[in-house]
């Protein structure tokens, strides 16, 4: 049985990993082959079904302050708010209100659209 702390952790790893990957190119162990092995197991496969859409907006978060080349924070204080508001968000860590999201979006200068399926 995996539990939802590992499979927390496995995603946010395999996003800092990836982020990481892409910018050195470096050699290793992927990700993507990492996950298509978890992905095999019915139980990790629907609990990562269920946090991928955190784990989604939390890496345009990070991307879109990266890509301005702002840190946590002075996208803090831009965003009212304080730098580790930001850090626990990014690591997956916080569970934001709807209002602090749509707050950080402006800051980075985007909007947040919900898509209910």
């Amino acid at each position: 049985m995996i539990e939802q702390e590992n499979i927390k952790r496995i995603m946010k790893e395999g996003v800092m990993m990836s982020n990481l990957n892409a910018k050195t190119k470096s050699a290793g162990v992927k990700f993507d082959n990492i996950k298509a092995q978890l992905m095999e197991d019915a139980e990790f496969e629907e609990e990562y079904n269920k946090l991928q859409p955190r784990y989604e907006l939390i890496s345009q978060i990070i991307e879109a302050r990266k890509s301005m080349k702002m840190t946590q924070k002075e996208l803090a204080k831009k965003a009212g708010t304080r730098k580790s508001n930001i850090s626990r968000l990014e690591s997956g860590t916080y569970n934001p209100s709807l209002d602090f999201l749509i707050k950080i979006a402006k800051s980075l200068g985007k909007e947040v659209h919900i898509d209910i399926r």
